[in-house]
């Protein structure tokens, strides 16, 4: 596999990890809330959007680790070392909200706090994934 694929699917792991985080969490969400019958029909279907979602972060990320592995010729990609520490912090990230934080809010455990550090995980991770994309976005129009 070639240096110049290993980049453009690391871009395209990484924009899709950003866009379905922006797409689920700001856009998706939200209208369940504002167009279902009750709050608890809403957050039943973003509970299950959320835990797709996760799979589609750990897939993505896996692919941006594996595009980001040094180069047949035994150089590292130069965005890689940077990006990295946000590609594993968006997974932890993701794995934290979906197996700490989601059985709290499911089992209405305090439910306001809960809430409060799912939706700020679910944000760290979007950050993270940005970082992720900006840097591969730079990568590619170097090339």
């Amino acid at each position: 596999m070639n240096s110049a694929w290993k980049q453009r699917t690391g871009l395209l792991a990484a924009v899709l990890w950003w866009g379905s985080l922006t797409t689920v969490g700001f856009l998706v969400v939200p209208m369940l809330f504002a167009h279902l019958p009750t709050p608890a029909d809403a957050g039943r279907m973003a509970a299950k959007l959320f835990a797709a979602q996760m799979w589609v972060s750990l897939a993505c990320g896996l692919v941006v680790m594996m595009a980001a592995r040094a180069s047949t010729e035994g150089s590292p990609m130069g965005w890689a070392d940077g990006a990295l520490l946000f590609v594993f912090a968006g997974l932890l990230l993701a794995l934290l909200v979906e197996f700490a934080v989601a059985p709290r809010i499911m089992a209405r455990e305090n439910l306001k706090v809960w809430h409060s550090v799912g939706s700020a995980m679910y944000f760290a991770q979007w950050v993270c994934a940005g970082v992720v994309m900006w840097k591969a976005l730079r990568l590619s129009s170097r090339a």
